[in-house]
């Protein structure tokens, strides 16, 4: 009931136009566990046709060794960046939602409520 609940708070929506339009052939997922830290691989990463970023992988400040490029940003709720130069306004927000507080952030993110 909840799930159900909160799907009908949610706009319906599909994916952007440029992701639709895209035949994804390369496709890179980029993690947040640091392995890339002085790597100088940013420039290879942009050239991807899709960049997925998961939860606060941080690019302000090492586009030289994780690029510049986010396409979609997937993050559990608790593991999104707090930094709103991390979500280009070009780019998807993805929230995989799994936890019973992840339905409750939902919920008060649509509603403009505080948890």
């Amino acid at each position: 009931d909840k799930l159900k609940n909160l799907l009908e708070l949610l706009p319906e929506h599909d994916l952007p136009e440029d992701l639709k339009s895209k035949h994804c052939k390369r496709c890179v997922v980029v993690g947040s566990g640091g392995i890339l830290h002085g790597s100088q691989l940013g420039h290879l990463l942009n050239q991807f046709d899709i960049v997925i970023r998961l939860n606060d992988a941080p690019v302000q400040g090492y586009t030289d060794d994780v690029g510049n490029k986010t396409t979609i940003r997937m993050t559990y709720p608790e593991g999104a960046p707090l930094s709103e130069h991390e979500y280009p306004p070009a780019s998807l927000f993805v929230a995989v939602l799994f936890k019973s507080v992840d339905f409750n952030w939902l919920q008060a993110m649509v509603k403009n409520e505080t948890l």
